[in-house]
């Protein structure tokens, strides 16, 4: 069996679900190690404390493998949002960005602006919602000190080409949230500066997988506004009697201790994916992506998202004619795809492991969709 065979052998899901940008079902590897650590958590064996300590390390390791930075340059966080605010809030100066981000971008920028004063957001237009480093290059302004985009957009599926962000930017911070991309795009996460994501999508390690990563420039220049007592200098001693200040580093923009168990879940699913190598899976996933935009175009579907392989990642977005939408999430709905429906659109998310009967399942209702659109 090839490692791709292997990696896609491990999707437990049922046919059907095509909503990988909204939460991925577990994958095999992580309800292994699942299993494990509530054996180990429930019995609590003597000794057994010490392997739920090192679940944060290991999952740092795996990040940093991942993302091309050093494991002390990584911060576990209970979600892609407190990560973002962690870095927000940290930053003093202007931070350009468009309205059009997910809103744990936009809200994180604003919330800074309104508690600190320091900082706050200079919105970039862009050309429906897709940011492009020409767009930044033309709006950057003397009072930017950061830029922040999301390496996939959740609306449009558009990848942003975040090398080319970096190199108009200059040494400007470059914050890039990367949930929608980690796992399933080979991408050069390490040309930027601050990296926020989760596990609980393409990487299908469930929630509370959060994770920031920070370059040595960030460090510099981020302050830890937010920093509890494993932020000190040496995190293996609570600091009773006294408030150090925090650590210059990573692990400074934390709050408490991890979850154990989330941190493992997040390591195995980390750990699964460098065997395989996300080249592979990249390549399986835009394998299934082009099938579903076929299907799309066979049935006079609009594709809104990039049909580009360098443009996109898993995401395809269709928008039927307005009076057709009902239709369309009906069909979806009665044939069992799972999918997501929002202001209009149509959002599918296919992933390394999707079976071609889940493809069956969306010809099926697009069929169905066809047929109920020409009867009325």
């Amino acid at each position: 069996m090839t490692p791709i065979a292997r990696f896609a052998a491990g999707f437990l899901e049922e046919p059907g679900y095509l909503d990988y940008a909204s939460y991925g079902p577990l994958s095999g590897a992580v309800v292994a190690e699942m299993d494990w650590q509530r054996e180990l958590v429930s019995r609590s064996r003597f000794g057994s404390t010490g392997a739920l300590l090192e679940q944060e390390d290991r999952a740092r390791t795996a990040l940093a493998a991942t993302l091309g930075f050093r494991p002390d340059q990584v911060a576990l966080q209970p979600s892609t949002s407190m990560a973002t605010m962690h870095a927000l809030f940290g930053i003093t100066g202007g931070v350009l960005m468009s309205r059009a981000e997910f809103p744990s971008l936009p809200f994180a920028a604003v919330r800074a602006e309104q508690s600190l004063s320091v900082t706050a957001p200079i919105w970039l237009e862009t050309d429906h919602g897709r940011v492009t480093p020409g767009q930044i290059r033309d709006q950057l302004t003397s009072t930017t000190v950061a830029v922040a985009v999301s390496l996939v957009d959740a609306r449009t599926g558009y990848l942003a080409d975040i090398e080319g962000i970096r190199q108009v930017i200059g040494d400007r911070l470059l914050l890039v949230d990367v949930i929608q991309g980690v796992g399933v795009t080979d991408a050069p996460f390490e040309v930027a500066d601050i990296v926020v994501g989760g596990g609980h999508k393409w990487l299908r390690a469930g929630w509370s997988t959060g994770f920031l990563a920070l370059s040595d420039r960030a460090i510099e220049r981020l302050t830890p506004v937010f920093s509890g007592f494993p932020g000190t200098a040496d995190e293996s001693l609570i600091p009773w009697d006294e408030v150090p200040a925090p650590v210059r580093g990573a692990s400074a923009f934390r709050v408490t201790d991890p979850d154990p168990l989330a941190a493992a879940r997040l390591a195995a699913s980390l750990e699964e994916l460098a065997e395989v190598g996300v080249g592979a899976v990249e390549d399986a996933v835009a394998q299934n992506v082009t099938r579903i935009i076929d299907l799309a175009d066979e049935y006079a579907l609009q594709v809104l998202s990039p049909r580009d392989e360098g443009e996109r990642a898993g995401i395809v977005v269709i928008e039927p004619a307005p009076e057709q939408l009902t239709v369309l999430s009906a069909s979806l709905f009665n044939h069992g795809v799972a999918a997501t429906t929002r202001q209009g659109m149509v959002r599918l998310s296919a992933h390394a492991g999707t079976p071609p009967e889940s493809l069956e399942m969306l010809r099926a209702a697009l069929l169905s969709y066809a047929t109920a659109v020409r009867v009325r």
